[in-house]
């Protein structure tokens, strides 16, 4: 994952994120580099990045939206306006990806052309928590045009109708300029649900209710479920037994981010969202390019044999010239992943995370 001489020159920020097409609007995974006065993009084949970028992106007088609340059921959406108005929407793997990706995007904008406004957060004052109408938070949220987007979502077998995630509130409170930071969105949110304006719905976040303090019992989750009050509406019931697959989501978010995968029929490399959650110890990967939450694969952690392999030549079991970065992962059934990392350093940490759980 070398990158050219030439290109890696003023090099601020590289790694994966998934583009929307202008076109064709679906979601394509590439490869980003972050530069002084542009940023490209570049297509992988075969574990590899190509050597011409795929586009150039100008950041002279471009606006940056984040979070960008035009996709739902994307919530670590970045949006990149240029002069003439062409827009570029770009997922991170994680919140702290895509804060991280467009705090380095508006200071390179800032630093070419001072002044130049983005909408990361608020440059107004907050509210005052104290004394905030809520009523008028309320309204605000169910405003057809600008409040939040309601969507259908499910949780361990129950199906929810007109709901959002916690993230996504979080995201719209900041956008909206409501709060200034991610931590004050919380208390509101808390304190929403404390007055009874907002309900949780489904396991998790109602167990966050019973467990929290009003600061803490407001979950900035993208898999927790809220709704307003007078729309609380269930399809079927909880059920004593809980699918396989829900449990097995359950678990806390350790770790996640994009890492190349090597296929274990075509034996082809794609790039896969992986998120390690713990307890139960699981590790599932992600088709980025499709709008379904659902894991592409998964397997249980505890047992598994996870190492790096060389970065001299291409080792066993690998197929194509991918070289660097890479490990593998053995599981309890002898099932062998083998996984590129976009760094050393990343590797690094994705190993020591897997062998915690192990």
């Amino acid at each position: 994952m070398d990158v050219s001489q030439e290109q890696s020159s003023g090099v601020i920020k590289e790694g994966f994120l998934v583009k929307s097409g202008h076109i064709v609007t679906n979601w394509k995974t590439r490869w980003f580099v972050l530069q002084p006065d542009k940023l490209l993009y570049y297509k992988y084949e075969s574990g590899k990045k190509e050597a011409r970028p795929r586009g150039k992106i100008p950041l002279t007088g471009c606006k940056v939206t984040c979070p960008c609340l035009e996709y739902e059921n994307r919530p670590m959406v970045i949006k990149l306006q240029t002069p003439s108005s062409v827009e570029y929407f770009l997922e991170a793997s994680s919140r702290e990806d895509r804060d991280m990706w467009a705090s380095h995007i508006i200071d390179a904008i800032h630093t070419l052309s001072p002044g130049e406004s983005c909408n990361m957060g608020s440059d107004n004052a907050p509210l005052d928590l104290n004394n905030v109408n809520l009523r008028q938070v309320i309204d605000s949220m169910r405003d057809i045009r600008t409040g939040i987007r309601l969507v259908n979502h499910s949780e361990q077998g129950n199906s929810f109708k007109k709901c959002f995630t916690g993230s996504a509130l979080i995201d719209w409170l900041v956008s909206k300029n409501l709060v200034l930071t991610r931590f004050e969105a919380v208390t509101l949110a808390s304190t929403l649900l404390d007055e009874s304006l907002v309900k949780p719905l489904g396991v998790k976040s109602s167990e966050a209710i019973r467990n929290g303090d009003l600061a803490e019992q407001f979950l900035d989750d993208s898999t927790a479920l809220y709704t307003f009050s007078e729309m609380y509406k269930r399809r079927g019931s909880v059920k004593n037994e809980i699918a396989l697959s829900a449990v097995e989501l359950s678990g806390k978010v350790v770790k996640q981010g994009y890492l190349l995968k090597q296929g274990h029929k075509r034996k082809n490399w794609k790039v896969r969202l992986f998120v390690l959650r713990a307890e139960p110890d699981y590790l599932h990967y992600y088709d980025p390019s499709k709008e379904e939450n659902r894991p592409a694969g998964g397997f249980p952690i505890r047992g598994c044999l996870v190492s790096a392999l060389e970065d001299n030549g291409v080792p066993t079991g690998v197929k194509g010239n991918v070289q660097g970065n890479l490990f593998k992962i053995i599981t309890q059934n002898d099932v062998h992943y083998f996984i590129q990392a976009t760094s050393k350093g990343d590797r690094q940490e994705w190993i020591a995370a897997i062998k915690q759980l192990a």
